[in-house]
């Protein structure tokens, strides 16, 4: 039945962020090998990331309590559909627009949720935090500014981009929301594991079908890195579910990419340059700010939190 209780918010959210940002930031130093090593197509990357949801699907799921009610229904499709959804329209965009322009204005989903938490779950944040939270932004956008020259050009690729942003914004308060109304984590995973396979026939569809002319090391390497994803995806829920949306969000979309950096530089003797290295110290400066500002205010419920108490 632990599926099924309310989550409190506990300092257990603080380890299975680090967990996540290990996960993910390994897995952004190599998710690209496999479209430049093999040209592999990326919407053949989303069919396999969705076959490797299964696998922390089924463990989260082991001994846990399906929650069939129809709430947790509701809010898991809604969960997994902006965040499948928001993969696929990515790919989408990066056809038609500079990557340079567009992942900025989705590393912006961070604030989104923040903004959703604190007006409608009550959440609120310390002066230091507020401090941390803008810190932690910037270092967002900072990971995603490039050297390239200025394009000022807009067109489809521009809406596409606001919507992805809208979408994991909106997904991420979802899985803290989920928690108030005693949705478990396996629960929300669940449903976003089976929102992924959901829309693999639409990526293949868009493909003109299963491309075959790729060795087998591209599929492999895919499955390899993109597992990393998932079990980073099922970490992500597990720190929503028991920290401040407020804090979590800004947190790790922060220091994940950090770890990202300092990965290439390790493996390809990479040097950041000097966005990426203001974006590395900003990320540690603000999350630690964050952080430190939720331990010394304690772990009392949110007002969200202590109503669903009282209800139940």
């Amino acid at each position: 039945m632990s599926d099924t209780l309310v989550a409190p918010r506990t300092r257990s959210w603080i380890f299975y962020a680090a967990l996540l940002i290990l996960f993910w930031g390994v897995w952004g130093a190599f998710s690209a090998l496999p479209a430049t090593r093999y040209g592999y197509p990326d919407r053949m990357i989303y069919c396999i990331w969705a076959l490797t949801m299964i696998i922390p699907a089924v463990f989260a799921l082991r001994g846990a309590t399906f929650d069939r009610r129809r709430a947790a229904t509701g809010y898991g499709l809604l969960i997994g559909l902006t965040g499948a959804g928001g993969q696929l329209l990515l790919f989408q965009a990066l056809t038609m627009g500079p990557a340079y322009l567009i992942f900025p204005i989705v590393s912006i989903s961070p604030a989104i949720t923040v903004i959703m938490a604190m007006v409608l779950l009550r959440e609120r944040i310390s002066r230091l935090a507020v401090v941390g939270l803008i810190a932690a932004l910037a270092a967002i956008v900072l990971f995603s500014v490039t050297g390239a020259a200025a394009d000022d050009s807009t067109g489809p690729w521009l809406l596409l981009a606001v919507l992805i942003c809208v979408a994991w914004g909106v997904q991420a308060y979802f899985m803290r929301k989920t928690a108030t109304i005693g949705v478990g984590a396996a629960t929300t995973f669940g449903w976003m594991a089976i929102s992924a396979l959901v829309l693999i026939p639409f990526a293949v569809y868009s493909m003109g079908g299963i491309p075959t002319e790729f060795p087998w090391q591209a599929p492999v390497l895919t499955a390899g890195t993109q597992i990393l994803n998932a079990v980073g995806a099922l970490f992500l829920v597990m720190a929503f579910t028991r920290g401040k949306a407020t804090v979590v969000a800004p947190t790790t979309n922060a220091l994940a990419p950090a770890l990202t950096i300092v990965v290439s530089l390790v493996v390809y003797q990479t040097v950041p340059t000097l966005y990426g290295a203001l974006g590395i110290a900003l990320a540690l400066i603000g999350s630690t700010l964050m952080v430190y500002s939720d331990e010394k205010r304690g772990m009392a419920p949110t007002p969200a939190v202590q109503s669903a108490h009282a209800a139940s």
